[in-house]
């Protein structure tokens, strides 16, 4: 991605509330069925809280039950980037957005069609333009 977005540590914690900055610098995690987004049925765009890079489109969300925004694929290939995460004993998959680095989630195996995965994603690591509903 060509508009990278560098910032310092500082700049990042003067721009982003606590719970942004533990998630997309941090690499935590909001607990399960608290985020704003879990339950959110609007149309539009998921974008970067961190930068407003688009992420996700509301026509992949879907309800995995798992207590995070999941999402069938991002909106586009290059805005998000995959890493592996061998933390807590576990191997999984990390999404990061592409723009700016920061941790959105997870993506796993096990979501519905047409691809099959689950981008499970933190609500706190988003913010949404488009129609709420």
């Amino acid at each position: 991605m060509s508009d990278r977005i560098d910032r310092t540590d500082e700049q990042w914690r003067q721009l982003l509330t606590d719970e942004q900055y533990a998630i997309l610098r941090r690499k935590g995690t909001e607990r399960p069925f608290t985020g704003e987004y879990c339950d959110h049925k609007g149309r539009g765009t998921y974008v970067c809280a961190g930068c407003r890079a688009q992420l996700f489109a509301s026509d992949t969300k879907f309800d995995s039950g798992s207590g995070w925004p999941s999402f069938t694929a991002p909106r586009t290939e290059e805005g998000v980037d995959l890493e592996a995460d061998h933390s807590h004993g576990m191997t999984r998959t990390e999404v990061l957005c592409a723009r700016c680095g920061g941790h959105l989630g997870h993506v796993f195996p096990d979501g519905p069609a047409p691809t099959g995965l689950r981008y499970c994603i933190n609500s706190a690591a988003l913010d949404f333009e488009g129609e709420q509903g």
